[in-house]
């Protein structure tokens, strides 16, 4: 394929009638990261939700999400979230109801995930690869709030323990919403990671806190930015 109709492939988002070598996609994972550094860098200050998006309206976990995401809001900050249902869903509801940035890095999955209606229009996002997503998610979010979720939320939760700890990006404030939700994950890495196998170091654990209120998580994020100044984290 010449490389006019690989780059008319490319436009029309005909992704199946690319059949040249992979050095090609480059020009896709490009357009998705200049989209995202565009959009998101005019947003402010956010406070990125996590979990399930199986969650459903009627459960307390949903309910909690949405409190979080609105009280954010009062205390200055923006929401971002997956931009799917359930728990992302809940965090952009309080996050619109609560007068302030709604924001969804929504991800295509087959047979699964779609936007959510509480996204500002103008900041809906839609991406191919998992990888730039996430790479968003750390650039331009203030905190992560992790709520209870499956292996999306452990695959973000870890991704930004990981460079915290390696000194990659800033530290900043992750929770971990609902004690008894985490006890038995935070059980294992005390005694199988530290204290058994020794692979993570005593300070390791202080990396993430815990929650079970839309009060605790806004008073440890504010606390921590009462001793460090807000800045995007690359």
């Amino acid at each position: 394929m010449s490389e006019d109709k690989v780059l008319k492939a490319f436009e029309q988002k005909n992704w199946n009638e690319i059949k040249t070598n992979d050095s090609w996609a480059i020009f896709k994972i490009m357009s998705e990261f200049v989209e995202g550094y565009e959009k998101l860098s005019k947003i402010g200050p956010c406070v990125t939700i996590f979990g399930s998006a199986r969650t459903k309206e009627d459960t307390p976990y949903y309910t909690l999400a949405r409190e979080i995401g609105k009280d954010l809001t009062q205390k200055g900050y923006g929401v971002i979230t997956g931009g799917g249902p359930g728990i992302m869903e809940a965090g952009n509801r309080g996050a619109k109801e609560g007068g302030g940035t709604s924001v969804g890095l929504n991800i295509d999955l087959p047979f699964e995930q779609s936007s959510n209606p509480y996204i500002d229009s103008d900041k809906n996002l839609n991406f191919d690869y998992f990888f730039v997503r996430k790479v968003m998610f750390m650039k331009y979010s203030q905190g992560f709030v992790a709520m209870p979720g499956g292996f999306g939320t452990l695959d973000e939760l870890f991704e930004a323990l990981t460079l915290i700890q390696t000194d990659k990006i800033g530290k900043f404030p992750i929770i971990l919403v609902g004690r008894s939700f985490w006890s038995g994950l935070i059980d294992w890495i005390k005694s199988s990671l530290l204290e058994t196998h020794s692979n993570i170091s005593e300070e390791d654990l202080d990396l993430f806190l815990l929650a079970d209120t839309s009060e605790e998580v806004c008073n440890l994020i504010d606390e921590f930015y009462s001793r460090y100044l807000l800045k995007p984290n690359f």
